[in-house]
């Protein structure tokens, strides 16, 4: 017989301990400090196995929100799976900067490019609900999952397969928004860690990582509305280069916002457009 107790102390040999209780919470479908109060009790031969393959699984390098199938963002679960981009806390500087540039109550039309699980659209149509949002991606896979957290979590968006502007054609918005990939397509970084497992495409982006960035920055102007604004997740290093895009296409009032690291994250600004 092996114990909750005596599964984590081995489990915790192979993962950070963390990481184990994570793992056992999903097996028991109990919280985490559950584990702590109930650690003498007994794992069933099946339980035992399903833990022990997803520690194999984690082990190998697996991100552990495709194990748990689901990933916390603006404090709420998504669903997550592979082929689509895992929420991460840093991108919710990105949410934060766009719903203070909202304000309450605000009608606007709001474009998410590159939606992924969908946690940036859905997210500030919960925050802000007399908001019109509109999420698109290239990705059928992605498609689906946004969806299925849309109805989840009740929110409100309308979801278009899309690459990049292409099906919006014509129409405006107040504010675009965009977590694009941005890393540097020879980046060593692309073939370690949990970002071996994530989609290539929701990641890398041309020999500077900036490819996707200078093409949502050049064509945003066409797609919004006067003084609309454009706000956009970037690398760590690419603070500069993405102002310097920005101004070349014309947008002013340009502010670049850190993460709680101290890192230049989030830059953007509003249309000159008359």
């Amino acid at each position: 017989m092996t114990t909750i107790a005596a599964a984590l102390a081995a489990a915790r040999e192979k993962l950070p301990g963390f990481e184990a209780r994570l793992l056992l919470s999903h097996v028991l479908q109990q919280p985490p400090v559950w584990l702590l109060t109930h650690d003498d009790g007994v794992l069933d031969e099946t339980a035992l196995r399903v833990f022990n393959d997803l520690i194999a699984r984690r082990q190998a390098g697996e991100p552990v929100a495709y194990l748990l199938g689901r990933r916390e963002f603006f404090s709420r679960d998504f669903v997550t799976a592979p082929g689509v981009l895992i929420p991460r806390p840093e991108t919710e500087l990105l949410v934060e900067v766009a719903l203070k540039k909202l304000g309450d109550g605000n009608t606007a039309r709001i474009l998410d490019l590159g939606t992924g699980t969908g946690c940036i659209a859905i997210t500030l149509a919960l925050e802000c609900p007399s908001a019109q949002v509109t999420a698109l991606d290239a990705s059928p896979d992605a498609l689906a999952i946004a969806a299925e957290n849309a109805r989840w979590l009740n929110a409100s968006v309308h979801f278009l397969h899309s690459d990049w502007y292409a099906v919006v054609a014509g129409e405006t918005f107040d504010v675009i928004v965009s977590n694009p990939p941005y890393i540097v397509a020879a980046d060593a970084h692309l073939t370690q860690g949990d970002l071996r497992f994530e989609p290539p495409a929701a990641l890398a982006s041309g020999a500077d990582g900036l490819d996707a960035i200078r093409h949502i920055i050049a064509t945003a102007p066409a797609y919004l509305s006067a003084h609309g604004q454009l706000w956009l997740e970037h690398g760590y290093d690419q603070a500069e280069a993405v102002r310097e895009l920005l101004m070349a296409a014309g947008f002013v009032a340009i502010e670049q916002h850190r993460d709680l690291a101290g890192i230049v994250r989030v830059s953007g600004g509003r249309c000159r457009q008359a």
